[in-house]
């Protein structure tokens, strides 16, 4: 399932602000999902010259997208193409432990902590060479409902 054709369905985002590039496990708990860092990103340029990282709200926004992915999987439906996503609700707790930089691939891991009505509380981490990188708990509604 690490097809980009299975995201590209599941939710609406896209290049170039698409931070997931493959699905590597997906239940209705719980996703893992990666993404490359390429070397060439423009934002690299001035974050930081001569010492490169990926800046931290890019890494919690890979997460919110593998989150967005576990919400289109629960619900058994694409959301890519329709009038409803998920939208963040709530950051809560970010934490960053360590740099991510050109040319590594993140690991995102996304749990559904609880659901309350329209509303999804979840946590997830990035990780970087079986490292957590940065932990965020976070919620989200459908946007449309």
């Amino acid at each position: 399932m690490d097809s980009k054709q299975a995201i590209y369905q599941r939710i609406p985002h896209r290049e170039p602000f698409l931070w997931v590039d493959r699905i590597i496990s997906l239940t209705p708990e719980a996703i893992i999902t990666e993404k490359d860092i390429p070397t060439d990103l423009a934002l690299f340029q001035g974050h930081y010259p001569g010492n490169p990282i990926m800046p931290g709200v890019l890494l919690c926004e890979a997460v919110f997208q593998s989150g967005s992915l576990l919400i289109a999987e629960i619900l058994g439906a694409g959301l890519a193409g329709t009038e409803k996503a998920p939208v963040l609700t709530r950051i809560q707790g970010a934490k960053f432990k360590r740099p991510v930089r050109p040319g590594e691939t993140i690991v995102i891991q996304v749990k559904l902590t609880e659901r309350v009505g329209p509303v999804w509380f979840m946590s997830g981490k990035v990780l970087v060479h079986d490292k957590v990188a940065v932990k965020v708990e976070f919620g989200c509604a459908m946007a449309g409902d």
